[in-house]
């Protein structure tokens, strides 16, 4: 019987690390409008949150939302402190190289914002001397930092913490998701004077092909529940339906 204990064991620690899909822990940001925030009575709204729980309801699994700053959502994957990701994550080769990933569920352009009227114009030779806010550890950070070699690069726990420091002159300019830019600074008071500089920046090397929801690698029956859930979605009309409460466009692009 002894020899057999290392086996039974062995079986025992794998049936411990086994998924329940009926109850789900899911990762989010909260600082990321209109993706993702923080409501004053202290719940959790944007478009995440409300396709991570369309989604939950798809799957009839019961989920849990816990908040992680961005930079910590990939180690709390891998650490199991959750079983997926929905925090307008891009797929992008390097992240694949750590996490699965789902099908897309957005796409969109990532841009420059800085003062209205200034020389600003995307160009990473204009930037030399000046200042580029970042959320850390996204890809617009890695980005700047392999692109924008002369700029000073500052990098915040969140996108929020930037647009403060950008709206009060402390740096000239972010790089970040264009919808997120648009209607989470823009077209809010503190963005006003503000607009979008340069081009649209879509090298697939750093930005991926669109957004999509990070679980580990070895979690294959999960992943393909949820991009049956994501087709459902599309499908029956619940993806558009929760779109338009925050976009006037197509969000799910190409």
């Amino acid at each position: 019987m002894k020899r057999f204990l290392p086996l039974l064991l062995w079986f025992a620690a794998l049936g411990a690390q086994a998924l329940d899909l009926s109850k789900l822990r899911i990762g989010v940001e909260g600082a990321y409008p209109p993706f993702s925030t923080i409501a004053p009575d202290g719940t959790l709204q944007g478009f995440d949150i409300d396709i991570a729980n369309a989604l939950c309801t798809e799957m009839k699994a019961r989920c849990t939302l816990v908040q992680q700053e961005f930079d910590g959502l990939i180690p709390s994957l891998q650490s199991r402190k959750f079983d997926l990701i929905v925090a307008s994550m891009a797929i992008t080769p390097e992240r694949l190289k750590v996490v699965a990933f789902t099908d897309k569920y957005y796409n969109s352009a990532n841009k420059l914002i800085a003062k209205i009227g200034s020389p600003i114009d995307g160009t990473p030779e204009r930037f030399k001397g000046l200042r580029i806010g970042v959320q850390r550890t996204t890809i617009n950070d890695r980005y700047v930092t392999a692109k924008f070699t002369t700029a000073t690069i500052v990098r915040y726990a969140s996108q929020d913490e930037v647009y403060l420091d950008l709206a009060a002159g402390r740096v000239d300019a972010t790089m970040v998701d264009g919808i997120a830019g648009d209607v989470g600074f823009l077209k809010t008071p503190a963005g006003k004077g503000f607009g979008f500089v340069g081009p649209d920046y879509r090298d697939p090397e750093y930005f991926g092909a669109g957004a999509g929801i990070a679980l580990r690698k070895g979690d294959t029956e999960l992943r393909d529940r949820l991009n049956a859930a994501i087709k459902a979605i599309r499908a029956n009309g619940t993806y558009q339906k929760l779109a338009s409460k925050y976009f006037n466009y197509d969000i799910y692009g190409q």
